[in-house]
């Protein structure tokens, strides 16, 4: 049976790592580190496609895997958009579920000798992600939550997005820039055209998406360009520097238990780390 209208794949997603590459890639490091991209599949207008968010965490993780010496792991593709259930096409799976991908993902790195997982996310909606790594101390598995509100404002100044974390909600300057750089072919026509605001979402997980629009969209893609997609990533990268240093580091302070400013600098971390500044990309 044939499918109706023309359907395209996107080549390039999954690394082509084989066991070699990364023996070899971990014989020269004192801390091996995972990078596990996680996007979702959910509606993204009529000009961006359902896999965006994935197709975002993933040209990071990629951009970080080609900068520091990490091992890139396939992404998770289909996570918590119960939110953008009144559009056809979205997928979700419960954060149970999720939780529980990510710990396994976890514990088999950590038997295969990789004990650090740093967690690109590329979902907003998926706050349960913070929890995992909350957890995570104490575990045998090092965690980290990447990228942080903080790491996307650093980005957006860098690129010249002109459209704020607040507006800039879903579909809009930064998912639809990073696509424009990394996916040109994906993005369809419209998007120039398609820009919507709703700053006041307080109660968007109890009504979802649709209460707040129609289109699917809350930003500004027409101010999107390939150039500040560019810019974003590189941002994106340098900012994970700070995050590579952290996990490699000899002791964290919740390993060494010797201060409880430690223990607060580490918490007030994570919790800056639950949601990425596209607040449900």
């Amino acid at each position: 049976m044939s499918g109706s209208g023309t359907r395209s794949t996107v080549s390039g997603l999954l690394p082509v790592d084989t066991t070699e590459d990364v023996r070899a890639r971990g014989a020269d490091v004192s801390r091996q580190v995972a990078v596990l991209p996680v996007g979702s599949f959910e509606q993204h207008g009529a000009f961006l496609p359902l896999a965006t968010d994935t197709l975002v965490a993933c040209a990071i993780a990629r951009e970080v895997a080609a900068a520091y010496p990490v091992h890139l792991l396939p992404p998770v593709t289909i996570s918590c958009s119960h939110e953008h259930a009144a559009w056809p096409g979205t997928v979700s799976i419960s954060s149970v579920t999720l939780h529980a991908v990510v710990r396994d993902i976890a514990d088999s790195l950590r038997r295969s000798g990789v004990d650090t997982l740093v967690v690109v996310n590329g979902h907003g909606g998926n706050y349960v992600l913070g929890n995992v790594v909350q957890e995570s101390a104490g575990s045998g598995t090092r965690m980290a939550l990447f990228p942080a509100m903080e790491d996307w404002d650093a980005a957006r100044e860098r690129a010249g997005v002109q459209t704020s974390l607040l507006s800039d909600m879903h579909a809009g300057e930064i998912e639809t820039s990073i696509l424009l750089h990394a996916h040109p072919e994906l993005v369809k026509a419209g998007y120039e055209t398609s820009d919507f605001l709703a700053d006041d979402r307080r109660h968007l997980l109890t009504l979802g998406m649709s209460a707040y629009t129609e289109s699917g969209v809350i930003g500004r893609p027409s101010m999107a360009s390939a150039e500040k997609g560019k810019e974003l990533l590189a941002g994106l990268t340098e900012a994970f520097a700070a995050y590579f240093s952290l996990v490699t580091s000899k002791t964290l302070p919740l390993e060494t238990g010797s201060s409880e400013t430690g223990s607060s600098e580490t918490g007030s971390r994570e919790a800056g780390s639950r949601r990425t500044g596209t607040s449900e990309s």
